[in-house]
């Protein structure tokens, strides 16, 4: 059985854990480098992505995860997690810039700001998502190869370059399962916007 791994140093994993149990994949909580071995795919979940940076340090992560990506591991970020798949990070922050594309943290308000909307999403993600934003980033550039899925008044918030799938909303602490099936779906290289099926909803500049 696949299996796909789930960054638990700090934040939201463990209701990452229970959404991949509902798929045909076998979830593993990953807490050292050496636990990336023989994993298809890992989420990096929602959190404070500066205290996960923090407990990053103690082990050579950022090489570990950049040679998982190119030895094939596809990616998965929810809101801390985004910042930490970006280029660049507003402001500026240390990060992985295996996502071609500039992020802002917290731009969508602090924590009183929080709420909850229904996005409408390609067919492959299941044709509408409810969603829960929490502090989030906003993305307010990507690169040329990054492909928008879903976006929240006219604002990218789902985006997915090549094996990088990243959301600055949490879909774990929804009743949708869409978009851990979609990403567990690229782990096995059978998703639609691979092959071009999918049509990007917008650019920003």
């Amino acid at each position: 059985m696949t299996k796909v791994g789930v960054l638990a140093l700090q934040g939201g994993f463990a209701a990452h854990i229970r959404r991949l149990r509902s798929l045909e994949v076998e979830p593993v909580e990953v807490r050292r480098v050496r636990e990336l071995s023989g994993l298809a795919g890992l989420v990096i979940p929602g959190g404070e992505s500066t205290t996960l940076l923090n407990l990053m340090a103690d082990e050579p992560w950022f090489d570990a995860l950049g040679e998982f990506h190119e030895e094939g591991g596809t990616l998965l970020g929810t809101c801390a997690g985004a910042i930490l798949l970006s280029r660049e990070v507003v402001p500026e922050q240390e990060s992985l810039g295996l996502l071609d594309a500039r992020i802002e943290r917290n731009a969508f308000g602090r924590q009183v700001d929080s709420f909850e909307t229904t996005l409408d999403a390609p067919a492959a993600l299941g044709g509408s998502l409810d969603a829960v934003f929490i502090r989030a980033p906003r993305f307010r550039a990507l690169g040329p190869t990054v492909i928008p899925l879903v976006s929240h008044r006219g604002e990218p918030v789902l985006v997915q370059q090549g094996r990088v799938l990243a959301l600055t909303f949490h879909p774990e602490l929804t009743r949708h399962g869409s978009v851990h099936a979609y990403f567990v779906a690229m782990t096995k290289r059978e998703t639609k916007a691979e092959a071009g099926g999918l049509v990007p909803a917008g650019r920003i500049s």
